[in-house]
């Protein structure tokens, strides 16, 4: 019989129970609902609301249907829809009319509503850590490639010459984002919504800051009923996980295109990369592609949730079960992406020579050429027009701005001279972008020192543990 079977003549359709069961996805709350409850227990008895002697049975055998259920001697039974009625049918059965009481001034409406922040709260400080880990390992690759010259790119087609170390702290600067997303996210769904009973609160003299404080919340939901039905917070998460996922994606877009032949820049560890049933000589990185290819389910998360919310009224609908599902997949799919995503990254390796190689080509060098007769004294509109056409010479010859001689220089302007050619030297064009934010080793040693203390502040050291 259902625990909410009073009103009822006759029993729910077996295909009804089977559309409206939330226990084979939500039965992973049951560390939470079981807290939540333990915490609720003690503030009725506090409150005087069922006896201090029932409250204590209630929590210690609350106490043992946890250790039950993560020792696997726990049978979760359809019948009971839920993790909240499986755990209180399990507790009326072990105790009798006291686990009755326990669902006094609550109702499941609130009840889902706490197991859900507690449960995300706890996710997010995994992710987070992940993200913390992978900046790490980004620091240490960048930290290690400062003079390490590679060709940047727009539009896919090289541009301008920067080092290994500049590009990947691009990305650093883009998890550290997601980093105060995550940390932004947690602040705001820190409020416990229990109290808030089905939609209007509850008669009974309750103290929901107790409860609150129990469980770790900074405080409580200030509207009973957009504390049962607010599901901002999953959304927010799910918003947040989708951009942490799209950085990843184009990371691996990145990672993909530089192990292939036709870039070769790094190479992937053999742990990290599978081969083809067919064509022996095949290895590919299989581990960036699933990670691409993951970021789509995980959007689909983010639309399916905002699809489900936007035509809801106030206050709690049986459609915000469909949050579940969807908010744990996300984040089932990111916390297997994130690690797998690191050590392929901490074990890849660089191909300096093949980067520089690149570098030499494409004359990437061209705007610092442009510079230099900037430097003395031609504005920079007719100096792009006189490098414009020594490339196009140099395409038609067949040769780079390295290899023309000072009077091949100089049959397009008087202006140059021998200093040209450490002018156009990659390693002076990297050295002379100083600008913060820029490619030379010193201020990449400023963007690094940023990231070094972004991480500490967050208890992350940088050095390895022996």
């Amino acid at each position: 019989m259902k625990l909410w079977s009073g009103r009822f003549s006759a029993d729910t359709d077996a295909l009804v129970d089977e559309l409206n069961a939330s226990l084979p996805f939500d039965r992973r709350l049951y560390k939470e609902d079981i807290e939540g409850s333990i915490a609720h227990a003690d503030m009725l008895a506090a409150q005087g609301v069922i006896d201090r002697a029932e409250a204590d049975l209630i929590i210690a055998t609350l106490g043992d249907i946890l250790k039950d259920i993560e020792a696997g001697n726990f049978e979760f039974k359809l019948a009971d829809e839920d993790i909240h009625m499986s755990i209180e049918a399990e507790l009326t059965r072990r105790i009798g009319d006291a686990g009755k009481r326990l669902h006094t001034a609550r109702s499941r409406n609130d009840q889902v509503a706490l197991d859900l922040r507690l449960y995300l709260k706890r996710r997010i400080e995994d992710i987070h850590g992940e993200v913390l880990h992978l900046i790490r390992a980004l620091y240490k690759i960048a930290a290690a490639t400062t003079d390490a010259v590679m060709p940047a790119y727009t539009h896919l087609q090289r541009a301008q010459p920067t080092t290994f170390a500049h590009h990947i702290m691009a990305y650093a600067a883009m998890f550290r984002r997601d980093v105060t997303r995550l940390e932004d996210c947690t602040e705001r769904m820190d409020y416990s919504p229990l109290g808030s009973g089905a939609l209007t609160g509850t008669t009974y003299p309750i103290d929901r800051m107790a409860v609150a404080k129990a469980l770790g919340f900074a405080g409580i939901t200030e509207n009973s009923m957009d504390g049962v039905s607010d599901r901002d917070y999953v959304i927010e998460l799910l918003s947040d996980l989708s951009i942490l996922m799209m950085h990843l994606s184009r990371f691996s877009e990145e990672i993909i295109l530089w192990c292939s032949w036709e870039f070769k820049f790094i190479e992937l560890s053999d742990r990290y990369s599978t081969g083809s049933s067919i064509m022996p000589q095949k290895k590919n990185p299989d581990v960036a592609e699933l990670v691409r290819g993951k970021t789509g389910r995980v959007y689909g998360s983010l639309m399916a949730l905002l699809t489900t919310m936007k035509g809801l009224p106030l206050a709690y609908n049986k459609d915000l079960q469909e949050d579940k599902e969807q908010v744990f997949d996300a984040v089932d799919t990111v916390l297997k992406c994130l690690p797998v995503f690191t050590a392929m990254l901490e074990t890849m390796t660089i191909n300096r020579t093949r980067m520089r190689s690149a570098a030499l080509q494409g004359f990437i060098n061209a705007t610092d050429c442009a510079d230099y007769l900037v430097r003395k004294g031609l504005p920079f509109r007719d100096a792009y027009t006189v490098i414009g056409r020594i490339v196009a010479e140099c395409v038609r010859r067949g040769c780079t701005l390295e290899t023309m001689t000072l009077e091949e220089y100089r049959a397009f302007s008087p202006l140059f001279d021998d200093d040209v050619f450490k002018a156009v030297r990659l390693e002076t064009c990297v050295a002379n972008r100083q600008v913060p934010g820029g490619p030379a080793p010193k201020a990449v040693e400023v963007q690094l020192e940023g990231v070094r203390k972004f991480l500490e502040e967050r208890g992350v050291t940088l050095h390895d543990e022996a």
